[in-house]
């Protein structure tokens, strides 16, 4: 892993020791954290998923078993597994492995349901990364909008 994109990693994880040793606000002072979502690939409002697909044109990048805290708060924290094809030799004949992964969604927007929803997700891998050490850290930021996607 690049020296940026580790000091990305380590950003993130901060962010989520932070969030799970916080107090958050009381109910009354939030919004209700049943009906704030995250869309999936295809825009559809989920709430609290246990799985994301972050590549949604191929599915060659997924974080699954996602324990989440502090949903409904202006940004939620998980952690989970990320399954994450190699594309060795090529994407259609890789293999899948497995790597620890951090996920922060936030952002507002509403759905076309007016359902409220979360609009971006930002991972980090911890420890070992598949991403290549020239991997930019804002690309680990990918928006995630309601509704049909252009």
């Amino acid at each position: 892993m690049s020296r940026s994109l580790s000091g990305f990693a380590i950003v993130i994880c901060l962010a989520v020791v932070g969030a799970v040793s916080t107090t958050f606000f009381p109910s009354s002072a939030r919004a209700d954290s049943t009906t704030i979502a995250f869309p999936n690939c295809v825009g559809k409002p989920e709430v609290r998923p246990k799985d994301v697909t972050v590549a949604c044109g191929d599915a060659n990048f997924r974080v699954e078993n996602i324990r989440w805290t502090g949903w409904g708060e202006s940004f939620a924290a998980g952690m989970g597994t990320a399954t994450v094809n190699d594309c060795e030799p090529n994407c259609a004949a890789g293999h899948f492995h497995n790597y620890p992964v951090v996920v922060i969604v936030n952002g507002k927007q509403t759905c076309p349901n007016r359902q409220p929803a979360y609009a971006k997700i930002t991972y980090a891998f911890i420890g070992r990364s598949p991403l290549p050490t020239n991997a930019r850290p804002e690309d680990a930021t990918i928006p995630f909008p309601c509704g049909a996607r252009p």
